[in-house]
C-alpha cells in the first residue's frame, strides 16, 4: 500500500469523502451544527408541486400540505427517500435567498489518514500543488456553463459546482446539469437531498462577500434559480459511497434535469445561459491529455465560497481500489465547495469537453481527483436525456 498525505473532500460541507480505511455517516462532530435557514414567511403561497411529484410523495407516505409547511425539514430514517426512482424536489419559490445562498458554505472537519485503503492499481506520483486562479468578472462572460449547486441536509444548507452540458436529445435546448453523486445524495448511509437547486454563474460580478450582505438576488442569481426536476446518480455511488472514506469516489457523478423557479420563459438553460458543453465518455488515457481544467467555487479557507476559481494541469492516476477504475488526478489548490465542477478537456473533435467532475482532494488543498466517465456514467447520462426526450 502506497502512503500519501492526509485527505479531505473537496466537496460540499455535507460529503465529507475524505478517504480513510473506514466509512461512516455523520458523526458528533460534523452533524446537526448549523440549521437550515427557515422558509420564506408563507411557504404554502409560495410552493408548487407538480401532480406527479404530489403522488409520488403520497406513494411515500409524505403528507403534501405537512411537506409544505416544512415537513421536508424531517430526517429521520423512514422519510428519507433513498432509491434511485424515489427523487422528489418540489419548487418552493424564494426559498433560495441571497442569504441563505451566501452562508451555504461550511467547510467539513477532516478525517485525517495517512494511507488509501486499498491502494492496489496504478497510482502516478503525488502532482506538484497548482495554484487556483481566480475566473475573472464577468463569469458567464469567461465560464457561462459554471454554476452552484445548493441543497439541504440534515447537517444544514449546503453547497457544490457545477455544470451546464449538452443534452442529444435537445440540440441547443439542453436544461441538464453535471455534478458530483455526493451533491445529490448521502450515499450508503443515506438518502436524497432537498430543495435541490442550480444557479449558473453565481455571483456574476465577482462581488466581495461584504458587498453580497447587500446584493439583491439577481445580482447573485442573474440567469435565475434552476429546480431539479429529476436527478440521476451512479447505483454505485448509492450503494458504496459514505461521508467520510473514498468509497464510491470512482462513480461520484450525477446529473441533473432542471426547470426555471420562477416559471418557463420558453427558454432551456442552455439557451439563457448561452453554451453547454458536450460530455466526453471513455476520454482519453492520461498520457494523451496534454491539460485538463477544473472549475468550481472553493468554500473552505483560504477561500469563501463566493468567488469562481481553476486550475489547470496535466493529469496523473489515482487508484482508490483495484477493482475500480482510476480516478484523474491534478494538483490544484481548490478546497471545499468546489466538488461537482467539471474538469474540461480537449474532445477528439478539437473542442473543449467536459470529461470528468471535482469529487476529493487532500487536507493540504495541494490537488483534486475526478472520476473516469466511463459506461456507468453514460449509462446514467442517456437515463436522465430519454427520459425527457419527448418534453
Amino acid at each position: 500500500m502506497r502512503s500519501i498525505r492526509p485527505l479531505l473532500t473537496a466537496a460540499s460541507a455535507v460529503a465529507a469523502l475524505t478517504l480513510t480505511a473506514t466509512a461512516c455517516g455523520p458523526t458528533e462532530e460534523n452533524a446537526g451544527d448549523k440549521p437550515s435557514a427557515p422558509v420564506s414567511e408563507n411557504p404554502v403561497d409560495k410552493i408548487k408541486i407538480p401532480e406527479d411529484l404530489k403522488q409520488r410523495l403520497k406513494d411515500h407516505g409524505i403528507d403534501v400540505d405537512k411537506w409544505r409547511d416544512g415537513e421536508w425539514r424531517n430526517w429521520d430514517k423512514d422519510k428519507w427517500l433513498r432509491e434511485a426512482k424515489d427523487f422528489v424536489n418540489p419548487i418552493i419559490e424564494d426559498l433560495w435567498d441571497p442569504g441563505r445562498m451566501r452562508d451555504a458554505e461550511r467547510p467539513e472537519r477532516p478525517v485525517e489518514e495517512e494511507d488509501i485503503s486499498g491502494d492496489k492499481g496504478v497510482t502516478d506520483p503525488t502532482p506538484d500543488p497548482v495554484k487556483a486562479t481566480a475566473v475573472g468578472a464577468k463569469y458567464h462572460a469567461n465560464s457561462p456553463a459554471s454554476g452552484k449547486v445548493f441543497f439541504d441536509s440534515p447537517e444544514g444548507s449546503m453547497v457544490c459546482s457545477a455544470t451546464v452540458v449538452k443534452d442529444p436529445a435537445h440540440p441547443g435546448k439542453s436544461n441538464m446539469v453535471w455534478t458530483a453523486g455526493h451533491c445529490v445524495h448521502k450515499g450508503k448511509e443515506g438518502g436524497w437531498y432537498r430543495n435541490v437547486v442550480f444557479v449558473p454563474s453565481y455571483n456574476d460580478a465577482a462581488l466581495e462577500t461584504s458587498a453580497l450582505e447587500k446584493a439583491t438576488r439577481e445580482q447573485i442569481a442573474p440567469y435565475g434559480v434552476w429546480w431539479a426536476d429529476w436527478v440521476k446518480t451512479s447505483d454505485q455511488w448509492i450503494a458504496q459511497g459514505a461521508s467520510t472514506g473514498g468509497a464510491g469516489a470512482p462513480y461520484d457523478f450525477a446529473v441533473i434535469q432542471v426547470t426555471p423557479e420562477k416559471g418557463s420563459s420558453g427558454k432551456s438553460l442552455e439557451e439563457t445561459v448561452g453554451t453547454a458543453l458536450p460530455v466526453e465518455f471513455n476520454a482519453p488515457a492520461v498520457p494523451k491529455i496534454a491539460d485538463m481544467t477544473a472549475t468550481g467555487y472553493p468554500a473552505a479557507p483560504p477561500f469563501d465560497g463566493q468567488k469562481m476559481f481553476r486550475c489547470t494541469d496535466k493529469p496523473g492516476r489515482l487508484s482508490l481500489m483495484a477493482e475500480q477504475p482510476t480516478m484523474y488526478r491534478i494538483g490544484c489548490t481548490m478546497t471545499a465547495g468546489s466538488s461537482g465542477g467539471g474538469w474540461v478537456a480537449q474532445g477528439k473533435d478539437g473542442q473543449p469537453a467536459l470529461v470528468s467532475n471535482t469529487s476529493i482532494g487532500p487536507s493540504t488543498a495541494g490537488w483534486l481527483a475526478g472520476p473516469r466517465l466511463g459506461p456507468e456514467a453514460k449509462a446514467m447520462f442517456d437515463e436522465v436525456s430519454k427520459k425527457y426526450a419527448g418534453q
